[in-house]
């Protein structure tokens, strides 16, 4: 009898601590997911001071990869989002993080095949990642791509843009590595991201880019900026009509030629920075028709005539 009572107290003992024992806590994020992203981490460095300038940089990372840890859930890691109902890392932003190092296609910051977006912009990462891009043909369902101001080298392959069909978002600019911007690759660009709102080619070289690929450009496009990207020739003026266009730069391309269009400009435009081209001709009135308008840069082109008064309403 007193083994039985003995048994029942331990019985009883074991369900109240049972009950009274908090579980363990809960990790969204999925395991494998996880295990990638701190092998990312140690396949980089983190220096603030490198290629340091005091009057653009602030010395410190903005995202402080250096706190991710196994015992924290990835999905409260600094810099990354995660579904909240699969777990899956849905977006991984790392940029103006004081990031070092190469990247290569067999990364495994790349078996994150759920990414929705990918910013590793303003950085020091280098490697021929647009050239060989094998590793990004796992993200069927990006949208936001932005890989500016690093050091990747290499002719962009058109095979990027067969793949990410899905891009709203696209900014490769400032890679001063990257040798060009082949035809093959721009054409396939126009061609199949036709879901593009922005698109951001700063200092690329575009010099064998034939001009007329731009008139297959999204009819969504909301932002096209290809400043310094060696474009010549005449510029098709159906690019300024694009209906959702609220950005258009330009500048810097000195042999890009043509004239202002008289009629027929996007409505929504806020930004026109056609400076240090070719233009030539008058500046037509339609101006006035640009009610939202922000700014105009004209400056060093081959413009004539006398600045229509259209400009004092603006």
């Amino acid at each position: 009898m007193g083994i039985l009572c003995l048994v029942l107290v331990v019985l009883q003992l074991s369900w109240s601590l049972s009950f009274s024992v908090p579980p363990p806590s809960f990790h969204l994020c999925l395991p494998h997911q996880r295990d990638a992203l701190l092998h990312f981490k140690t396949t980089i460095s983190v220096d603030c001071y490198f290629n340091y300038d005091s009057d653009y940089q602030d010395p410190y990372p903005r995202i402080d990869i250096e706190s991710w840890s196994k015992s924290i859930d990835c999905c409260s890691w600094d810099g990354v989002k995660c579904d909240n109902v699969t777990g899956h890392v849905i977006g991984v932003d790392l940029s103006q993080s004081c990031l070092v190092g190469s990247l290569f296609a067999n990364n495994s910051l790349f078996q994150l095949h759920n990414l929705q977006w990918l910013d590793l912009s303003s950085n020091n990462l280098r490697g021929s990642l647009l050239e060989n891009t094998s590793s990004l043909f796992h993200f069927h369902g990006l949208q936001r791509l932005n890989l500016a101001d690093n050091d990747f080298n290499g002719t962009i392959s058109s095979k990027l843009f067969s793949q990410l069909v899905s891009l709203t978002h696209l900014n490769i600019a400032g890679n001063g590595l990257i040798s060009r911007f082949d035809v093959q690759g721009f054409d396939m660009l126009v061609t199949n991201l036709t879901k593009l709102r922005n698109l951001v080619l700063n200092g690329l070289d575009m010099s064998d880019v034939a001009l007329t690929s731009f008139l297959n450009l999204s009819s969504s496009l909301e932002h096209l900026s290809l400043s310094h990207c060696q474009l010549h020739g005449e510029f098709p003026i159906q690019v300024s009509q694009l209906p959702n266009l609220k950005y258009l730069d330009l500048s810097e391309n000195e042999n890009l030629t043509g004239y202002l269009p008289n009629t027929n400009w996007s409505t929504g435009l806020e930004l026109l920075d056609l400076s240090h081209c070719g233009f030539r001709g008058p500046i037509p009135a339609t101006f006035g028709n640009l009610t939202k308008i922000i700014f105009v840069y004209l400056q060093r082109n081959s413009l004539e005539g006398q600045i229509p008064d259209v400009f004092g309403d603006l």
